[in-house]
C-alpha cells in the first residue's frame, strides 16, 4: 500500500491518519495522531471461515505500551503483562461499535489490534483507537460497512468541549463518548453528575453532528488508498430449509413464548429443538454452501425462527414472552444488611435478576494504585462485579474476571461515582462487590441499584440514591418498539441494549450497544425518557427499603478520626523510618496512622477510645508548650534534685525537688517514682529552652 496521509482540525488539535509505512503485511494498518498521542491500528482477516461456529469471530486487542510515555513498567517483571482494566475497557469500546457493521453470515476471523506508540499524557488514546479501527477496516479488503466517526464530548462550564484533555475532564459535569454513522448513532458510553435528560440529549445531538467530519475524512482516505473488498464466503441458511423448519416450529414457538417462567419455557424449547434434530435424514435434500446440513445449522435456523416469533409477538400483540406490556417493570424487591458481619450489604431483585452487593470500608492503605500512561494515581472507590455460571443455571469453570465482568463493573462504578462523598467528607476506602446470583436481564443495572442500597446501609454519606434500567428496541422497517426492563431473550433477539442510570435529579451513567447499523436520535431521546419513568418507580421501591444513609458505620468497620498537623511538623510525627508512628500505634492500639502531604492525619481503629487516644498523642506532639498551663505528666526519670516528666508527647521538663510538694522533701524517691502520673504546671521556659515544671503549684490551682 502506498504512503498516504490525511488531516483535519478536530477540537483543539488536528487529527492525522497515515498509512503505508508500518505493519505492511496486515490487511490494513494506519497510525492516528492527535497532539502527541499516536496509535497504530491493524486489521487482519483469516482466509477461510472458521468452521463449526454460529457467531462472528471478531477479536479486538488494545495495548498501551509504557514506552509511549517514556516510562518503564513497575513491578518485578519489567515488561507489560496481562491487560490492565483500562486496556480491557478500551478494547470493548472499539469492539462494540464495529461489530454490527460486518455482513451477516460472515464467519472469517477478524482481528483488530490497537497499539499506543506515543502518549503525551494529555490526550486519551481510546477515541483515537476507535477512529483508527474504523479507518483500517475501511481501507482494507475486509468486508466492513463503515466508516464510523467517534468523538468524546464534555460539558464544562455549560459548554461542550470536543476531545478534552485529562486535565479538562476533571472539571466536567458530563462526559460522553459517541460513535456514529451517517444516519444514526451506533454506540454511547458516558457518565454525568446528575445531569438532566435534556442536557444529555443536547450532548448527543452535538456529538453526532461533530463526528461526521471524521467519517467524511475516512471516506476521502478510502478513495485514495482503499483496497477492493475481498470476495468472502457468506454462510446463510438455505431458504427452503429455513421454510421447512419454520413450518415445523413457528406455531409451536408462538405458544412456547406465552410461557412466562424462563425455566419452563426453555425446557419446552429444548424439547422442540431435540425433536427437529433427532432425525437428520429428513434434511438430506438440502445443502448449505454445498455441504451437508448439520445439527448446528438446524440450531442456528431454530434461533432465527425464535427471533421472528419474539418480534412478531411484540409488534403484533404488544406482548412480551413473560406477558408484560412494553413499559412494564418486573416485580421488585429490596433488602438491606441481611448478612451479620459485613460492613453493609443489600439484596436487589428485579424479576429473575438478582444482585447481592456488599460494601467493605478500609483505610487509606487499602486504596487502589493505578499505573496508566499519564502516571500513577490512587483510587479510594472500587466496584467489582462477579457473574458466576450458576446465575443462569449453567456449569462452567470458575475463572478470573473476563471482559464482560470488567465492563459491567466499570459501568456500575460510573453510575455510583457521582454521588460518592469526597475524601474530606468520608476518609475511607470503599470497596463494593456485586455478586450476581440470578441473571435474566440487565445485571449491571441491578448492580447499580443494589450498590446504592448497600452504600447507604454501610453508612456511606452518598448524596442520593441511584437506580438504573435497560431499555430495549425492536425494529421492523419504519416501525419500532421500545421495551422497558428487557430480559435475556429480548437482549438476545432485540436490536438494542440502552442502559441509563441516575438519581431523581438526573443521569449519572449511560451506555448504548446496538446489533443494527445505527439508530436515529429521536429513538434514543424517547429511550431516555422511558428510562426516566422506570427509574422513578425503582427509586420509590428502594426508598421504601432505606430512605437515607445510616447515621453510623458498622461496629465491625474501622473508625477513622482525623486531625491536622503543621506541614513542618510532619517529619517529627513520622519519626526516622516511621519510628514515631510505630510507637504511637503500639502505645494506643490503633490499626494505622496515615499522614498526607498537607498535614492531614488519619487514624484508623476498631476502638473509638484508642483512636481518640492516638489523636491526643499526635496533637500533643505538635502542641507548643505554654507557660502557666496545666498538663498531665508522667515521670520518666528520678534524680536526687528532682523528677523529669513527659508532659507532652516527646516533651520533657524538670520538676525540681522544691516544686514537688508544699512540705520539705528530703528524698525525691519517697515522693515520686518512675511511671507515676500527676498534674504539673509549666512555670518557665529558660533561655536554653529547658522547661521547668511544678507539681505543687498545679495542686494548688
Amino acid at each position: 500500500m502506498s504512503l498516504a496521509r490525511t488531516e483535519i482540525p478536530f477540537g483543539a488539535q488536528n487529527l492525522i491518519i497515515e498509512t503505508g509505512k508500518l505493519a505492511k503485511q496486515a490487511n490494513a494498518a494506519v497510525t492516528v495522531t492527535y497532539g502527541g498521542t499516536v496509535v497504530l491500528v491493524t486489521a487482519c482477516m483469516s482466509r477461510k471461515p472458521k468452521a463449526g461456529i454460529d457467531f462472528f469471530p471478531l477479536m479486538v486487542e488494545h495495548q498501551e505500551k509504557t514506552y509511549s510515555a517514556g516510562r518503564i513498567p513497575g513491578g518485578f517483571f519489567k515488561r507489560e503483562g496481562r491487560p490492565s482494566q483500562r486496556e480491557v475497557l478500551t478494547s470493548r469500546l472499539i469492539d462494540r461499535p464495529i461489530r454490527p457493521l460486518f455482513p451477516e453470515g460472515f464467519y472469517n476471523e477478524v482481528q483488530v489490534v490497537s497499539t499506543v506508540l506515543s502518549s503525551d499524557g494529555e490526550n486519551d488514546p481510546d477515541i483515537i483507537a476507535i477512529i483508527g479501527a474504523s479507518a483500517a477496516l475501511t481501507i482494507s479488503d475486509i468486508p466492513f460497512e463503515g466508516p464510523l466517526g467517534a468523538i468524546r464530548v464534555c460539558l464544562i462550564d455549560d459548554k461542550f468541549v470536543i476531545n478534552p484533555t485529562y486535565t479538562q475532564r476533571e472539571n466536567c459535569t458530563l462526559e460522553i463518548e459517541v460513535v456514529g454513522l451517517k444516519d444514526g448513532i451506533v454506540m454511547i458510553e458516558g457518565e454525568g453528575k446528575e445531569v438532566p435528560e435534556s442536557k444529555v440529549v443536547e450532548a448527543l445531538e452535538f456529538a453526532f453532528k461533530e463526528l461526521q467530519a471524521v467519517r467524511e475524512m475516512q471516506n476521502e482516505f478510502r478513495k485514495k488508498v482503499g483496497k477492493e473488498k475481498a470476495k468472502v464466503e457468506i454462510i446463510l441458511p438455505n431458504n427452503e430449509l429455513k421454510n421447512k423448519i419454520r413450518e415445523l416450529t413457528f406455531g409451536k414457538l408462538n405458544e412456547i413464548y406465552k410461557i412466562a417462567k424462563k425455566e419452563d419455557r426453555e425446557k419446552v424449547q429444548n424439547e422442540l429443538l431435540d425433536q427437529i434434530t433427532k432425525d437428520m435424514t429428513v434434511y438430506a435434500d438440502h445443502k448449505i454452501n454445498d455441504r451437508e446440513v448439520t445439527a448446528g445449522d438446524i440450531k442456528m435456523i431454530f434461533d432465527q425462527i425464535e427471533y421472528e416469533v419474539v418480534r412478531h409477538l411484540i409488534f403484533n400483540q404488544h406482548k412480551r414472552a413473560d406477558g408484560r406490556g412494553l413499559k412494564d417493570i418486573r416485580p421488585l424487591s429490596c433488602e438491606t444488611n441481611i448478612l451479620p458481619r459485613t460492613h453493609g450489604c443489600a439484596l436487589f431483585t428485579r424479576g429473575q435478576t438478582q444482585s447481592l452487593s456488599v460494601v467493605t470500608l478500609g483505610t487509606k492503605r487499602d486504596e487502589e494504585m493505578i499505573e496508566n500512561l499519564e502516571g500513577l494515581s490512587y483510587n479510594n472507590f472500587m466496584l467489582h462485579y462477579n457473574f458466576p455460571s450458576f446465575s443462569v443455571g449453567e456449569t462452567k469453570p470458575m475463572r478470573s474476571p473476563g471482559r464482560r465482568e470488567i465492563g459491567h463493573g466499570a459501568l456500575a462504578l460510573k453510575a455510583l461515582r457521582a454521588v460518592m462523598p469526597t475524601k474530606d467528607e468520608f476518609p475511607y476506602t470503599v470497596r463494593l462487590v456485586s455478586e450476581i446470583l440470578e441473571s435474566n436481564g440487565s445485571s449491571s443495572m441491578a448492580t447499580v441499584c443494589a450498590g446504592s442500597l448497600s452504600l447507604m446501609a454501610a453508612g456511606v454519606p452518598v448524596k442520593a440514591a441511584v437506580a438504573g434500567i435497560s431499555i430495549g428496541l425492536v425494529t421492523d422497517k419504519d416501525k419500532y418498539c421500545l421495551l422497558t426492563d428487557i430480559m435475556g431473550l429480548e437482549d438476545h433477539f432485540g436490536d438494542m441494549d440502552y442502559k441509563i442510570a441516575g438519581t431523581r435529579k438526573g443521569v449519572t451513567a449511560i451506555q448504548l450497544d446496538l446489533k443494527i447499523k445505527g439508530t436515529p436520535l429521536e429513538v434514543l431521546e424517547k429511550g431516555i425518557e422511558q428510562a426516566k419513568e422506570a427509574r422513578m418507580i425503582i427509586l420509590d421501591t428502594m426508598q421504601a427499603a432505606i430512605a437515607a444513609p445510616l447515621n453510623d458505620i458498622s461496629a465491625f468497620a474501622p473508625r477513622i478520626i482525623s486531625t491536622h498537623v503543621p506541614i513542618d511538623k510532619i517529619g517529627e510525627v513520622i519519626g526516622p523510618g516511621g519510628k514515631t508512628i510505630k510507637k504511637i500505634i503500639e502505645l494506643t492500639g490503633v490499626e494505622s496512622i496515615d499522614i498526607e502531604d498537607d498535614g492531614k492525619v488519619l487514624i484508623a481503629s476498631m476502638s473509638k477510645e484508642s483512636a481518640e487516644k492516638a489523636i491526643a498523642y499526635v496533637n500533643g506532639m505538635v502542641e507548643e508548650p505554654e507557660v502557666g498551663k496545666i498538663y498531665n505528666a508522667k515521670v520518666s526519670k528520678v534524680t536526687n534534685f528532682g523528677a523529669f516528666c513527659e508532659f507532652l508527647p516527646g516533651r520533657t521538663g524538670l520538676v525540681h525537688v522544691s516544686e514537688l510538694s508544699k512540705t520539705y522533701v528530703k528524698d525525691v524517691t519517697s515522693v515520686v517514682k518512675v511511671g507515676d502520673e500527676f498534674k504539673v504546671k509549666l512555670v518557665e521556659i529558660d533561655q536554653m529552652k529547658r522547661m521547668n515544671l511544678s507539681k505543687k503549684q498545679a495542686e494548688v490551682e
